[in-house]
């Protein structure tokens, strides 16, 4: 792990009805960000199937945790699953848990 490296997790209720649901209630989402700049090194949740696990992977690693909305339009536009409001609101969560790190850091450059 190198120390720009952080990582930080988003939750949200899934919906009624769903094999994930069935498991966990929530949906977890968790994030290894370069804490410098932004940018997702990683993510895994707590979907069941691999594939849909790597196809969360494909949207959000290589975007930066600050462009919220084009995270949010990938998910939009890309992911049909049962989870996706789930899914939007856990990122939503690790973008804000993201700004409030960088707000009080001083050792992070706060220009994105």
């Amino acid at each position: 792990m190198e120390p720009y490296e952080i990582f930080i997790t988003g939750y949200a209720k899934l919906p009624q009805g769903i094999t994930a649901t069935e498991l966990y209630k929530v949906i977890v989402v968790g994030l290894i960000v370069d804490k410098h700049s932004g940018i997702i090194l990683d993510v895994d949740c707590s979907l069941v199937t691999r594939v849909a696990k790597e196809f969360i992977k494909e949207l959000v690693v290589g975007k930066n945790i600050m462009d919220y909305d084009e995270i949010q339009n990938a998910f939009k536009y890309k992911y049909y699953g049962s989870a996706k409001k789930a899914l939007i609101s856990a990122m939503k969560t690790c973008h804000e848990k993201y700004k409030q790190i960088i707000e009080n850091d001083p050792n992070v450059d706060n220009n994105h």
